[in-house]
Formats: C-alpha cells, structure tokens, sequence
C-alpha cells in the first residue's frame, strides 16, 4: 500500500494498544484479589496476536485474491472464537460475570478514534467513503455514548437494566453495519457500481489489526456485558 501520513498509523496503533489495555485490565479485575496467571498470559497471546497479524500483513499475506475463502476471514474468525470461548465453560462464564461491566463498556470509547482514522484512510482512497461517519456509517454514535453509558446505565449506584440492555443492542447494529460494508469492499467483493473505493487499509498492517483485533473485541466487550445483564439479578440493577 502506498505510503500514507505517519500521524494516522500512530493514532490507530496507539487506538489498539489501548483496546488492549481494556482487554487485559477486565480480564485482570475479573479475578479479584485471587492470584492468577490467567491475565498474564492472555496478555502475551494478544501481544503475539499482534505481531503475527502485522507481520503477515507487513508480507502481504492477507493480499492474496485466490485463496479462499479469504485468509483474513479465517483469522478474524479464529480470533473471535477464541474470545468467546470462556462463555462455553462454566469457569469461563464465571471469569466473564466477575468483569467491571463499567471497562467492558468503557472499552467502546476506542470507535471513536476509529472512525476517525477510517475518515482519514477515506480523503487517502484507502477505504470507501460508506466505511466513514460522512458515508453511512454511524457507529462512531456508539464511541460518543459509551461514557455515558457506563456512567448512567450501568455504573454508579443508578442503573437502568433494559437501557443498559438497549444500548448493547444497537451499538451491535452499528457495528454489523460498517462491518458488512467493509466486508462487501474489500476487494475480494468490490463492486464499482457500488463503492467509490475498495477497502485495502485492512489488508496491510497496521490496520489488519482492525478486523483481526479491534472488532472482535468490541463484539466480544457487547457480547459479554449481554451476558452479564442478562443473567444478573434483577434486584442488582
């Protein structure tokens, strides 16, 4: 991919580290005061995550228009599995009903920088310009909400259950929204008639990170906090 402007590889690198941050501090949280390696080494697998996705986008592996289905698909979906995997064990589903619903909500802050640099990556060509908040994708609502949310639905001593679980709901539809979008524009899918431009950032590193990394953990972070309202107490919120 052609070179583009260094302040856009920085805000979505340090976007991603801050994802990260998110990840390991709720999984750490979730044990309490009780030792456990467990945040550790989900750390280091995400750091690896990380350095295997880039590298492979930095070889132009995930540029490979034959192969399918596409290899990006196949490690988004690796990764997404294996998020949500703890909810198919019982000490799993534990771990997920101990984390701060409040950081698991917090977490979703990091879209608006996203968006951002998706509307940067658009005025580069990198990105068509429906994957941006002047096209149709509005999931950058869900970034701007997501402290209020946290404040007044699911923190603090007011809590609001179906708001909380109506929020979830259609910041999940935002995303599945840009996601298909960005899934039809890649060019595995491109259609002229129908994007101005095909969504390549994703396929290159830095922003392989994005598919790989950031959305399956922002559905994950959806994914967990329905679990947590769903199968919480009534009389806790």
């Amino acid at each position: 991919m052609e070179e583009i402007p260094p302040y856009i590889n920085l805000v979505f690198v340090a976007t991603t580290f801050a994802t990260f941050g998110f990840a390991v501090y709720s999984v750490k949280t979730s044990f309490g005061k009780e030792k456990s390696n467990f945040p550790i080494v989900y750390g280091i697998f995400l750091i690896g995550w990380l350095c295997l996705t880039g590298i492979l986008a930095n070889k132009l592996f995930f540029y490979d228009l034959d192969f399918l289905p596409p290899k990006i698909f196949l490690f988004v979906a690796f990764f997404l599995l294996t998020s949500l995997s703890p909810l198919f064990s019982s000490r799993g589903r534990s771990m997920i009903r101990n984390m701060p619903i409040t950081s698991l909500t917090y977490l979703h802050i990091i879209r608006v920088p996203v968006e951002i640099v998706l509307w940067w990556l658009f005025l580069e060509g990198k990105v068509p310009e429906d994957m941006t908040f002047e096209g149709v994708n509005y999931d950058i609502l869900s970034g701007i909400t997501a402290p209020f949310a946290a404040l007044f639905l699911v923190g603090g001593k007011t809590k609001f259950r179906i708001g909380a679980i109506i929020w979830n709901f259609i910041a999940i539809g935002l995303l599945f929204n840009v996601v298909i979008r960005a899934i039809m524009a890649t060019p595995f899918f491109y259609d002229s008639s129908i994007f101005d431009a095909p969504n390549v950032a994703v396929l290159y590193a830095p922003f392989v990170w994005l598919p790989t990394f950031i959305v399956p953990l922002v559905l994950t972070a959806h994914i967990y906090s329905l679990y947590q309202l769903f199968t919480e107490k009534e009389e806790d919120y």
